[in-house]
């Protein structure tokens, strides 16, 4: 990317495209665009296709879209695909349209299957169904994907599909039952830690496990990819180790500072039992992720409390 060419975020004020903003002016790009959803709304096609011809950015960070947790994904489910569709094929087609250098999408490890291999690579998308809980979410991912792929091999754009793993940071939502993993459960250790509550509840068995990733890494492994990666395959970003809920549930009471017990409610759905993202291609490349986990919780949780009233 050129520094003084102008660059588009779309999704600015989310907890990726917040990350994306901060990490490209840090690293000294200045020419950043971005646009309230109350100035430009990403579902209104004809809104977009005034912005990207009026605008027409060098560079598209495409970080919007509808995200949550196991409940969100499985109480939302039309919300949840008809969004993320939306807003990809009015970003991607527009995008097209203004001839656009370069777009990097911000996919979902949701779009691979439910038994795929250990670590998941790109080359199982596809290869099963999807976990029941977040599929709507999963194949409007997937469809983002296909979106790019196909652009670029139809018309030579180059569009880039990146895999994150499960990110956390600051900015996070944390609604208890709307929010993703972490945010979800420093919210809740917080609340038993103030009520002084005998135990926590945490969704499921504890025995699944993920791979998780700070929101800023993600950030500047995509920064990198747009300088380094063109390619229609999808690339994964992702810390290269997995840990259990368990194992996350009880650094997160040791951050927070909370005393009582654990009680996981096995009658809530485990999701997917594992999803560890194989990043040895972009380690491959040059890079690796900075935060480890137990730094970034801290900062999450200091995000937390930041934010309470």
């Amino acid at each position: 990317m050129q520094k003084h060419e102008l660059i588009y975020v779309a999704g600015h004020n989310g907890m990726v495209g917040s990350a994306v903003v901060k990490q490209l002016r840090a690293q000294g790009y200045e020419n950043i665009l971005t646009q309230d959803r109350s100035e430009l709304n990403l579902l209104d096609p004809h809104q977009v296709r005034t912005f990207f011809e009026s605008h027409k950015p060098a560079y598209v960070f495409h970080a919007a879209g509808k995200t949550g947790g196991i409940y969100a994904n499985d109480n939302y489910r039309a919300d949840f695909i008809y969004e993320n569709l939306m807003v990809q094929c009015n970003v991607i087609h527009q995008a097209f349209l203004s001839e656009t250098k370069k777009l990097l999408l911000f996919a979902s490890g949701a779009m691979y299957p439910k038994l795929t291999p250990q670590p998941m690579k790109p080359e199982h998308l596809q290869i099963g169904p999807l976990e029941p809980t977040n599929e709507p979410f999963g194949i409007a991912k997937l469809a983002g994907f296909k979106l790019c792929e196909s652009y670029n091999r139809q018309y030579g754009c180059d569009f880039i599909t990146v895999i994150p793993a499960n990110i956390y940071g600051v900015n996070q939502n944390y609604t208890p039952l709307n929010s993703l993993i972490i945010p979800a459960l420093i919210a809740r250790f917080h609340e038993a830690k103030r009520t002084a509550a005998s135990e926590v509840t945490v969704w499921g068995s504890g025995r699944p496990s993920r791979d998780f990733i700070f929101a800023d890494d993600v950030a500047d492994g995509a920064i990198f990819l747009m300088n380094k990666y063109s390619d229609a395959a999808a690339i994964n970003i992702g810390s290269g180790r997995d840990v259990t809920i368990r194992e996350i549930s009880e650094i997160i009471k040791e951050i927070v500072g909370y005393q009582g017990g654990l009680h996981f409610d096995t009658s809530k759905p485990d999701g997917a039992l594992a999803k560890l993202l194989d990043a040895a291609p972009l380690n491959g490349m040059g890079w690796k992720p900075r935060v480890v986990l137990q730094e970034g919780i801290r900062l999450s949780y200091q995000d937390y409390l930041s934010k309470l009233p």
